[in-house]
């Protein structure tokens, strides 16, 4: 058992106060389940009010599909088994049929959610995208789109040589609703240089965020973990997310993920089960003004993101009908409704579909 050196620390935490990073470096030496413990109290703090006062008993999920539009990306991230580059014989850029193909299958599942994004295309300009999102409004107008990503948004601005505002402007009056957390891999540029050095730097990320909050969207924020960084780097990331938070107000959730290596160039030890479940666990404390945590499933097996549910996360995510990046480096996991909804009743919760913004649907 850890002896803390500040005892106070646990009923800070139990109080609900907010922690520091050096608190933070404390709590991860913390016996594991004792460490759950407490973000499961948390957790319940941040649900309690919820859904007219059964937030600590439910756990939700969404129906969504994620449509990856292209392939093509000239930032070459390390840790990326999914780019191509136009040479590349198994390159593409999917067309209106082809999306709609994939949206038809969705609304016949009575899917909510299209995750649409793609590789940074140097060649796809302003109008590919305004026409593929004002036909999916039109034509699919039960479905939201959560699309694209900062690090999309700042190629964005930079190829079509347009302000970052007027680009989520243009691409909200075009029908994107909201906007998910990719590309947040560790907001550190020490580590960013080193993982994904063409990607946009932290703060160009955090700006997009700052700007779509401002124009009333809502998004997601996220980790990837265990590459190249150090604890103190996980802590770093989290602690400019709630400060952005503290800020703007606007971000739904938080998911955390561990990378996964293979088929990748970049060389890392694989992270253990545990310490996925331990800095879930310390985001859930960290993260005070998160309402939402989401299991990782998708990297981490059903099982773990059952367990997940009482390491701080009260979200098992999407039923997800198509993943392609993450099953790019080797993990495929693949879960039906049915499947999440037992889960989370074995788990002992009560399973609620949820849509992009976290209302309960059934």
């Amino acid at each position: 058992m850890t002896t803390l050196d500040d005892p106070s620390l646990v009923d800070r935490v139990l109080a609900g106060e907010r922690i520091t990073a050096e608190d933070a470096r404390t709590l991860h030496k913390l016996p594991l389940e004792e460490l759950g413990a407490l973000a499961d109290h948390r957790r319940n703090l941040a649900k309690g009010n919820a859904y007219d006062g059964r937030g600590n008993d439910i756990v939700t999920y969404i129906v969504d599909r994620n449509v990856n539009y292209t392939n093509v990306c000239n930032v070459y991230c390390k840790f990326c088994a999914f780019y191509r580059t136009e040479k590349q014989p198994d390159h593409y850029v999917l067309t209106l049929g082809q999306i709609d193909e994939k949206l038809d299958e969705l609304a016949a599942a009575g899917g909510v959610q299209v995750l649409l994004q793609g590789g940074h295309h140097p060649k796809l300009g302003m109008d590919f995208y305004l026409t593929m999102l004002t036909h999916i409004r039109e034509k699919y107008p039960q479905i939201n789109v959560h699309g694209f990503s900062p690090p999309e948004f700042n190629h964005f601005a930079e190829v079509f040589g347009m302000p970052l505002v007027e680009v989520i402007s243009r691409f909200r009056e075009a029908g994107l609703g909201s906007i998910p957390g990719g590309g947040g891999e560790i907001l550190v540029d020490r580590i960013r240089d080193r993982i994904a050095p063409l990607k946009c730097k932290s703060d160009q990320w955090l700006e997009v965020m700052r700007v779509a909050h401002g124009l009333g969207m809502r998004s997601s924020a996220t980790m990837m973990f265990g590459h190249v960084e150090a604890l103190e780097d996980r802590i770093e990331h989290l602690e400019r997310l709630r400060a952005t938070q503290d800020e703007t107000g606007g971000f739904t959730a938080f998911i955390c993920w561990t990378f996964q290596p293979e088929n990748t160039r970049l060389r890392a030890e694989t992270v253990t089960s545990a310490e996925y479940l331990r800095m879930q666990a310390i985001a859930r404390i960290y993260l005070d003004n998160f309402e939402n945590v989401q299991s990782s499933w998708v990297t981490q097996g059903p099982r773990i993101g059952q367990v997940a549910l009482r390491y701080g996360a009260n979200d098992f995510g999407s039923v997800m009908m198509e993943e392609n990046v993450v099953s790019s480096a080797g993990t495929s996991f693949r879960l039906n409704a049915t499947e999440i909804e037992r889960l989370i009743h074995d788990a002992g919760y009560e399973p609620h579909r949820r849509s992009t913004w976290y209302q309960l649907l059934n």
